[in-house]
């Protein structure tokens, strides 16, 4: 089944040439079909780049699923147009009054700042909190899981030696969670971060599970026992593309980042790294998809249930 975006947004184009069934909207207003509503809040700076990794899993599911962008009012982007943004993006004031059956908050490139030195910290926390009422459940990537488990269970992040960067064996801890159906006991996924989290923390906490960890880059995978709240540390949805990018980023800048561990072939940055996590990816989004979000969510939503009860 389809996911429905605007019209006129770019990434359509792309996964329409990677044939994944994208409808917009005008077309998808003419079928009788309850759609699951996905909120996207988008932290990356490159929000585009963003939009096209994330829609590419979320249109990979027999579920239809409308698509709805957030951004931070609190925050002026830099690498973003204001058209875009203005277009395709709301603000939590705009959207604070309805509900969504699932909602994805990413990473953001802010770790060397403590969570309440980030300009935009009072928001998201207001964000975060208004999830609990508002989305059936939420997916948070990299930065995202850290603020949500420092947010909601008070476990801050800790400062790395030196950055987790490069892709990583990790073991299912959890092979009969819903979350990880289909998994192989290892799988491959991308790290970029110089924080992690404390994994002691997460099994001493009565209200989260370790689903998946790694022996080199720590705790992937945990969420809270009720499932309204999902944590991924790592970038499943980042392509074969993504670290050689921010590799050749960093040192354009004069940062000496290292090369990403077990990516290259040979360790050699003149050769092609292989997408070898892309099935898990596929698995991750639609388990959640399916067993988190359209199993648990209500068919009508309350202020939808007011309105047809009237």
């Amino acid at each position: 089944m389809p996911i429905k975006i605007p019209k006129e947004l770019p990434a359509k184009q792309i996964l329409e040439q990677e044939n994944i069934f994208v409808m917009d909207e005008e077309r998808a207003e003419a079928q009788e079909i309850r759609p699951l509503s996905i909120l996207i809040l988008n932290l990356m700076p490159e929000k585009q780049k963003t939009e096209t990794q994330l829609l590419r899993y979320l249109g990979n599911t027999p579920l239809q699923v409308r698509i709805s962008f957030l951004r931070m009012a609190s925050r002026e982007s830099k690498h973003t147009s204001k058209h875009h943004l203005d277009t395709f993006y709301k603000t939590f004031e705009q959207v604070r009054d309805k509900t969504f059956d699932g909602m994805i908050i990413t990473g953001s490139p802010v770790e060397h700042l403590s969570f309440t030195d980030v300009d935009y910290w009072e928001e998201l926390q207001t964000i975060m909190d208004w999830t609990n009422h508002h989305v059936t459940s939420t997916l948070h990537i990299c930065w995202g899981a850290q603020a949500a488990l420092y947010h909601h269970y008070g476990i801050d992040k800790q400062v790395l030696s030196k950055k987790c960067f490069g892709i990583f064996e990790h073991q299912v801890l959890t092979p009969n969670e819903r979350l990880v159906r289909g998994f192989d006991e290892l799988f491959l996924a991308p790290h970029s971060r110089y924080t992690d989290i404390a994994l002691e923390e997460i099994v001493n906490h009565p209200k989260l599970q370790i689903i998946a960890v790694s022996e080199k880059a720590g705790v992937f995978l945990l969420a809270s026992k009720d499932g309204k709240h999902i944590m991924a540390t790592g970038h499943l949805e980042y392509t074969a593309d993504t670290l050689k990018e921010e590799y050749e980023r960093d040192h354009a800048r004069g940062v000496k980042t290292a090369i990403p561990e077990n990516y290259y072939p040979n360790d050699d940055p003149n050769k092609q790294p292989k997408h070898l996590w892309k099935s898990h990816c596929s698995l991750l989004f639609s388990n959640w998809l399916n067993y988190y979000v359209y199993q648990e969510t209500p068919y009508i939503w309350g202020d939808e249930l007011e309105t047809k009860q009237k």
